[in-house]
């Protein structure tokens, strides 16, 4: 039988206990990231989760061991690939993942790296001087020449389209350029949690996501509720009012008065009165009278204004006013 490390045993023990311990585990990649960088991710997420490096065998290993106190965890065998690491945590695996996702700065681009989108220049100035650089700009394909002592960019260029590897020429003049097309930080594959895998694609969505929509469902579900009349808590009070106004433009409409819609009603029979003695030429002093007091005030006299529109606002008309002016137009 092969003689097996110590320290192999103590790395595949260690990740079988942080495993079985922990509410959430996950495979997280880690491509691209720089050691200081990384050094520097792990104590940001000190307290929230565990980051544990080694040898994929180890981790293939330590999961199998784990799946026997945890069924269901060697599902995450087969996401073990390339620059990776397990992760345990207690927290929710949505938060998990935007801890994660808050490890992710840019970064600048290497040689064969994958082109997240389109990588591009725009036309404008540069910082350098005319000299041998004007040479390596042209050399990577970007449109450049010397203007008024100056290295400018003449257009927008595309170096390096999205899913393409970025050519070693390219790379070179993006540094120099301060151009950051890359993405590097801890980047969460899945997890498993209570007997169940979440990928990444699920795992992605933003934080008030499920949350907006279950304010649009209550949203909809009272406007359902209020077009049917259905009575609930919530709709009564709406429903209640609905049905005060619609009974009040009935009643107005039908002129059948009421305590409440006697003012309307009357208030609208004064002004189709006032209508139409306006069209038939039938106005008494009275109606003149009425009419005068709603006259707009000249446009430099805006307090005199304000004023006169709160009368008319504020201005009752009583029932034998009314009458008197409608009586007035077949006398």
């Amino acid at each position: 039988m092969a003689h097996v490390a110590k320290w192999k045993k103590d790395m595949v023990q260690e990740l079988v206990d942080n495993m079985v311990h922990s509410h959430v585990v996950g495979i997280v990649d880690l491509h691209g990231i720089p050691a200081a960088q990384m050094i520097s991710m792990r104590a940001g997420l000190r307290g929230k989760a565990h980051v544990n490096m080694t040898r994929n065998t180890l981790m293939d290993l330590a999961i199998t061991e784990a799946a026997k106190q945890k069924p269901g965890l060697e599902q995450l065998r087969p996401i073990i690939d390339g620059q990776c690491a397990i992760v345990t945590s207690n927290i929710n695996p949505f938060k998990l993942f935007r801890q994660m996702e808050g490890t992710k700065t840019p970064a600048p681009a290497k040689t064969g790296d994958i082109a997240p989108e389109d990588i591009m220049v725009k036309a404008g100035d540069t910082p350098f001087k005319p000299g041998p650089i004007i040479g390596e700009l042209q050399k990577a394909g970007i449109p450049a020449a010397i203007e008024a002592g100056k290295i400018i960019i003449k257009k927008d260029k595309v170096l390096v389209p999205k899913g393409e590897p970025v050519p070693d020429e390219v790379a070179k003049v993006l540094a120099k350029l301060e151009i950051l097309p890359m993405i590097v930080g801890m980047d969460l594959r899945a997890v498993f949690e209570d007997g169940v895998i979440y990928g990444k694609d699920v795992l992605n969505v933003p934080a008030d996501h499920y949350t907006n929509m279950i304010g649009l469902a209550a949203r909809n579900a009272l406007g359902l509720s209020l077009s049917i009349a259905y009575v609930t808590p919530q709709t009564v009070t709406p429903l209640l009012s609905k049905a005060y106004r619609e009974a009040m433009a009935l009643s107005v409409a039908s002129v059948f008065p009421t305590k409440d819609s006697i003012g309307a009603i009357l208030a609208k029979a004064d002004a189709q009165m006032m209508t139409l003695a306006s069209i038939t030429g039938l106005e008494d002093d009275k109606i003149k009278s009425k009419k005068a007091a709603v006259h707009v005030a000249p446009v430099n006299e805006p307090k005199a204004v304000e004023a006169k529109k709160k009368e008319v606002e504020e201005e009752k008309v009583s029932e034998e006013d009314a009458a008197a002016g409608l009586s007035s137009l077949f006398d």
